[in-house]
């Protein structure tokens, strides 16, 4: 994964800090959307729109159907984590 690819995700595009907050809480444990759109304070759709964008760029994977579905991170994504924190940290100064 290229560092600029997730610069753009991230700080590029909007959206990108609903992006990065969703993968940071992904980082700690498996979510469903409802779950994410309560712990980030963001509405369903607004989840499953960002889901759906970190889903095509193989930054997050998902398992089970329908409303019990869970969102985690890629192989891809975990091991280029660093590289999405020091992005995110930057990106918060």
């Amino acid at each position: 994964m290229k560092k600029i690819f997730l610069w753009w995700l991230i700080a590029g595009t909007k959206g990108g800090k609903n992006r990065a907050r969703i993968i940071d809480e992904l980082k700690k444990r498996p979510y469903n959307a409802n779950q994410l759109a309560e712990k980030l304070n963001l509405d369903y759709k607004t989840i499953r729109h960002h889901i759906g964008v970190l889903e095509e760029n193989d930054l997050v994977k998902s398992s089970g159907e329908k409303y019990g579905t869970l969102y985690f991170l890629s192989d891809k994504m975990e091991e280029n984590f660093s590289v999405f924190q020091e992005i995110w940290d930057q990106f918060n100064e």
